[in-house]
């Protein structure tokens, strides 16, 4: 599985394989992570880059400190299925 890295500069969480990368863009402030937009390029579709990719965000927002704004419709819909992040949604 691909490694999360936080390309802070573009403002988004990235995983790459090969030449495709897969991101959540996202808005930062001192104790929230707001994530707006998630994309994987169809390559990568079908090999569950997304779910890893929310699931790395969800863990690093938290080592973080930061609580999860859930805008993005992908996140919305992983959170519903994995409660266990729920305490870290506002």
């Amino acid at each position: 599985m691909a490694e999360l890295t936080d390309n802070a500069a573009c403002n988004r969480y990235e995983m790459s394989s090969g030449n495709a990368t897969a991101f959540i863009e996202y808005t930062k402030t001192s104790d929230t992570i707001t994530l707006e937009h998630t994309e994987v390029p169809a390559e990568m579709s079908g090999q569950g880059i997304g779910s890893a990719l929310v699931k790395s965000v969800l863990e690093d927002a938290r080592r973080r400190g930061l609580k999860v704004v859930p805008n993005c419709t992908f996140v919305q819909k992983y959170l519903q299925r994995h409660p266990e992040y729920q305490d870290n949604v506002i």
